[in-house]
C-alpha cells in the first residue's frame, strides 16, 4: 500500500476511518506488548462494515475513471442495507448468551470489535499477539490456562485457516475440558462451503459462537 501511494495511486485507508479501537493490556486480555496499538480487525463489526461501505464507494467514484457513480452508490446502498440486516440478526443471535457466559478466548486477538459492538469480555488468547506470527511460551498458556478457569470459559475459537494445534494443546493443559470450535476470521471458504463471502461468513461465525458458548 504504501509503494502504491508513494507511486502517485490512490489509496484508502478503511480501518483507520471506521472508528478503529486499539488493544487493550495484557492484564486486560489484550496481546502482549501491543496495547494502545491500532486493532486491525475491524470487519468483526458488521456496523463498522457498513460505515466503510459508504466512504469505498465515495472513494471508487471519486478516483477511478469510467464508472458508473449511479451504480455505484445503488449497490453500496443496496449492500449497506445487508450490512443493516447483518448486524441485527446477529444481535438477536447473541442475545440468545447469557451475560455469565460472554467470555471469549480465541487462537489469536481478533474478536475485539465484535466484542465491543455485541458485548462480550475477550478474555485471551492462544497465541499472545495480534498478529498469527508470534508463539505463546508455556507461561504464556499457563496464564490464560488461570484466566479461562478463573472466568469459567470452556470454550476456544480457532481460525479455521490457521493450526489447531495450540487450541489442542491449551485443551489438554485444561484435561480435556474445553472444546475447540473453528471460526472463520480471517478467511472465506470456497463457493458453496457455507462461508464463501463476508456475510456467509459473519453468519456461519455466530452460529458456531452461540453454540459453542450455550451448547445449544
Amino acid at each position: 500500500m504504501n509503494a502504491a501511494r508513494e507511486s502517485g495511486v490512490a489509496t484508502f485507508a478503511a480501518g483507520a476511518a471506521a472508528d478503529p479501537l486499539t488493544f487493550h493490556t495484557a492484564e486486560d486480555g489484550g496481546p502482549e506488548g501491543e496495547a494502545g496499538r491500532p486493532d486491525p480487525h475491524f470487519w468483526t463489526d458488521p456496523d463498522r462494515m457498513h460505515e466503510v461501505t459508504g466512504l469505498i464507494a465515495d472513494q471508487v467514484i471519486e478516483h477511478v475513471t469510467g464508472v458508473d457513480p449511479g451504480a455505484i452508490r445503488a449497490n453500496a446502498d443496496r449492500y449497506a442495507k445487508q450490512l443493516n440486516d447483518l448486524s441485527s440478526w446477529m444481535e438477536k443471535s447473541f442475545g440468545r448468551v447469557p451475560a455469565d457466559q460472554r467470555a471469549l478466548v480465541t487462537n489469536h486477538h481478533v474478536f475485539g470489535y465484535l466484542a465491543d459492538r455485541f458485548g462480550f469480555e475477550v478474555i485471551g488468547a492462544v497465541i499472545p499477539s495480534g498478529t498469527t506470527l508470534a508463539s505463546p511460551s508455556s507461561s504464556d498458556l499457563r496464564s490464560l490456562t488461570q484466566a479461562m478457569e478463573k472466568a469459567d470459559v470452556r470454550t476456544v475459537f480457532a481460525d479455521s485457516s490457521q493450526p489447531k494445534r495450540l487450541a489442542e494443546v491449551l485443551r489438554t493443559e485444561m484435561g480435556g475440558r474445553v472444546r475447540v470450535v473453528e471460526l472463520h476470521s480471517e478467511s472465506l471458504t470456497t463457493k458453496g462451503a457455507g462461508a464463501d463471502t463476508y456475510l456467509r461468513m459473519m453468519r456461519a461465525n455466530t452460529t458456531a459462537m452461540v453454540t459453542g458458548l450455550t451448547g445449544a
